[in-house]
């Protein structure tokens, strides 16, 4: 029989829903607990790291990355399997500690600021109505589908990225976030048809799998030559013609191109994935929550808090790693310089000594201190605008579709990271 840490890390666990009880049951037990590392293929296996499960102890981790390090070993549970792939993910701004991840920080801030998304809030809330009501007719979609696009044209505006090059950054995020998935491990949703050529020469670059149907590591520049050969182009594209969006921005300040090929990874993938799974998983909150999903409906003020909840209740980001710097001590238990410490956001989110009745969907809650985009240095840079998309969509479906209903059953993404929905059935 399977420890309830094996359940925690085995990414087929996810394949019905987040362990809530198991992480209960540790939770009650101890705020630290070990666990063995999973099988990955391709991956070296490595010796294990301690499961941070209580909320105060999560933001005590995020709050202090001089002894819980983001570079050390990056932020992945396994370690990268080269010194040269270690070095080479340590160029990315999510496994950078301060000062040098506050530099690059500094860099993006303006164009996340609640000021510069309320300048594109209208085109956000135009898209998010155009995307309904291209559905409006049918009477069912898979949501998750429709949910997709909303990001990539919102990222495609924001990065300079040419819109029809949208469907590229979805394929990336596919094979980065969905490793552990088949069906995403070699995702191809791109076409060459309606492509720009920078898009065109990238494709001809993706890479194949290997005889036993295995991709090369994602985190390596060589598993990912596609995504770096366009990033190129896409930097040498803004020097010669800038325009008003972050790459732009990022190139004339004097960004280097490995920083900017690296950032443009980070953001292909951090900034679509994580919303793109946080749409479909809030409605999936509401389909499975008649009552809240009603309130909402009748009162539209409660949209900002619904998505809140939305967030805390599904939470998208499972877990994300840090290095121990120093021997030290977590809620009660001692920590070795160079273990691995990996903190649960799913389990902090429904911990009760941070929520009251966390395992009740309720869209009126407040306080809301959910960690679903982390705490501290490493707060999530694009929070504002997800949520802005989030309130975007639902609204265009309340207005438009009124109440929705389940169409058949909702299809997770098999990863122990990213809490991911590849589709959900609805109809109206």
């Amino acid at each position: 029989m399977s420890s309830a840490t094996d359940v925690i890390v085995d990414p087929d666990t996810y394949l019905k829903d987040i362990p809530h009880a198991t992480f209960a049951r540790l939770r009650n037990e101890s705020a630290v607990v070990w666990m063995d590392e999973p099988e990955v293929p391709i991956w070296p296996t490595g010796p294990g790291f301690w499961g941070v499960l209580r909320h105060a102890e999560i933001k005590q981790v995020m709050r202090d990355p001089a002894t819980y390090s983001s570079y050390a070993g990056a932020t992945q549970i396994s370690d990268p399997p080269t010194d040269k792939a270690l070095e080479f993910v340590r160029q990315m701004m999510l496994n950078q500690d301060p000062p040098r991840h506050s530099r690059l920080r500094k860099m993006l801030a303006s164009a996340f600021t609640p000021r510069a998304i309320a300048r594109i809030e209208d085109r956000i809330d135009e898209r998010a109505r155009e995307l309904v009501d291209g559905v409006a007719a049918d009477g069912e979609c898979d949501f998750a589908e429709l949910a997709a696009d909303l990001p990539l044209q919102t990222l495609a505006e924001i990065f300079g990225v040419p819109r029809q090059d949208r469907w590229l950054m979805y394929d990336w995020s596919n094979r980065v976030i969905g490793f552990q998935d088949p069906e995403y491990a070699d995702s191809t949703k791109a076409s060459a048809d309606d492509s720009t050529d920078m898009a065109k020469r990238a494709m001809e670059l993706r890479p194949v799998p290997d005889e036993n149907g295995y991709l090369p590591d994602q985190r390596t520049r060589e598993g990912m030559p596609d995504l770096y050969a366009y990033a190129h182009d896409l930097a040498e594209l803004k020097r010669r013609e800038p325009g008003e969006d972050v790459m732009s921005n990022l190139v004339t300040a004097g960004i280097t191109t490995a920083e900017f090929e690296n950032m443009f990874w980070l953001f292909v993938v951090a900034g679509n994935e994580t919303l793109r799974n946080a749409l479909p998983g809030g409605m999936h909150a509401l389909l499975s929550h008649e009552d809240e999903h009603r309130k909402v409906l009748a009162d539209r003020s409660l949209l900002p808090g619904a998505v809140e909840e939305m967030l805390r209740w599904w939470s998208p980001v499972m877990r994300f790693r840090r290095t121990a710097t120093v021997d030290t001590s977590l809620g009660g238990q001692p920590i070795r310089a160079g273990d691995k410490v990996v903190v649960w956001f799913s389990s902090g989110n429904r911990d009760a000594r941070a929520f009251t009745d966390p395992d009740r969907f309720d869209v009126t809650r407040t306080p809301n201190d959910h960690l679903s985009f982390g705490h501290g240095p490493h707060y999530c840079i694009g929070a504002h605008l997800a949520k802005t998309q989030m309130r975007a969509l639902f609204g265009a479906v309340f207005d438009r579709l009124g109440e929705v209903e389940p169409n058949g059953a909702v299809v997770r993404l098999r990863s122990n990271f990213q809490h991911g929905v590849k589709h959900l059935p609805i109809r109206w």
